[in-house]
């Protein structure tokens, strides 16, 4: 085959070297290289082109294979639902710490203001802590979406090493330890914005306590007395 084809080019060689000179003193017509050219095509695209056939894969590989594809869908699974939840929390922390900016001007103002101003304030107190737990719900149920992603990506972890994937198992397993240390820092913030939460509450209780206690104390100092103490003397009949 290689003799052939060698061949071939010397006959490339010799009419690629005479046509021209031909063509320029008129011994061969236009008509006449047409067809020589055509020739040549014919017999170039009559040399076979042998073909690398692929080798063919065994189960095994086919299987990692197939692996790869499950932890590649997990990672990404886990991720999506790491980026949810982790705005979720967020969002939560900030409504957290605007109801705490709201109740610490309640409690500062308390026994100052009128009772209009008072329900005015309340009544914005009452639409934080509403949305509040509009956030507070939202991100328990990415949460929930996140958890089940954490045990697919650990079950395809587990998959992966048992079928030989080795670096696919090792590289879920990082994958899982980086969303958990991300959700627990954002997680962490939320736990001292709601502890913080519950201070200014209690503060607010005492507050309530107080007035409750001096309004009781200054309506009993302005009561009159119903029964005067009578001398015993005049109590007695002669």
């Amino acid at each position: 085959m290689a003799a052939s084809f060698r061949a071939l080019l010397r006959r490339c060689s010799r009419w690629s070297r005479c046509f021209p000179s031909a063509l320029s003193h008129g011994r061969i017509p236009a008509g006449r290289w047409q067809q020589v050219a055509l020739g040549l095509g014919a017999t170039l695209a009559a040399v076979p082109i042998t073909q690398h056939q692929p080798t063919s894969l065994n189960h095994e590989d086919l299987i990692k294979r197939a692996v790869t594809l499950v932890t590649d869908g997990a990672n990404t699974f886990l991720s999506q639902t790491t980026l949810a939840l982790c705005d979720a929390l967020t969002e939560y922390t900030k409504a957290i710490y605007t109801l705490i900016s709201l109740q610490k001007i309640y409690n500062d103002q308390s026994g100052q203001i009128s009772e209009k101003e008072e329900d005015a304030i309340w009544q914005i107190i009452i639409e934080a802590r509403v949305k509040m737990k509009e956030k507070q719900e939202k991100y328990l149920s990415f949460e929930t979406k996140w958890m089940t992603a954490v045990h697919l990506s650990e079950t395809a972890a587990g998959a992966a090493y048992q079928t030989g994937a080795d670096l696919a198992s090792v590289a879920v397993h990082t994958h899982i330890q980086m969303a958990q240390s991300q959700v627990g820092e954002v997680k962490q913030l939320a736990l001292e914005a709601e502890n913080k939460l519950a201070k200014v509450q209690v503060e607010e209780i005492n507050l309530k306590g107080k007035e409750a206690s001096v309004k009781g104390i200054q309506r009993t100092a302005i009561q009159p007395a119903n029964d005067e103490e009578i001398p015993e003397q005049y109590l007695r009949e002669d």
